[in-house]
């Protein structure tokens, strides 16, 4: 049986602990052979525009860039719609392989059977 994660963060560098939190168990799942889908909301959605992860730190932590370049790489990155239209972040702004999608596609990603959803 195929394992699925979908990690929502709402966090960023306003609760650093949290998100990289997310970031980490998101990026240990894809490297233990799970399918993942991270959503950027809330905080977290600045990390769609290049170079904001890299400005990211928190010490004893992996780099969020790189755990982003991997769930990029090998996974589902995605920012909630609602929270790019608030920030004025437009399709053209994000990181190259970071969709925009919204409540309805995060939905119909966590009904499915076998799905794990956590929220950050």
């Amino acid at each position: 049986m195929e394992r699925r994660l979908v990690v929502k963060v709402t966090a960023g560098s306003d609760a650093p602990e949290r998100c990289s939190q997310a970031f980490t168990v998101a990026s240990t799942a894809l490297a233990a052979g799970a399918t993942v889908s991270l959503w950027l909301t809330g905080e977290s959605a600045w990390f769609a525009l290049p170079g904001r992860a890299a400005e990211f730190s928190l010490p004893h932590a992996a780099p969020l860039a790189d755990l982003l370049d991997a769930l990029i790489a090998g996974g589902t990155v995605t920012l909630c719609t609602q929270c790019a239209a608030r920030r004025d972040i437009g399709p053209g702004d994000v990181i190259p392989g970071v969709r925009i999608a919204g409540a309805p596609t995060f939905v119909e990603e966590i009904m499915d059977d076998g799905v794990q959803a956590l929220v950050y």
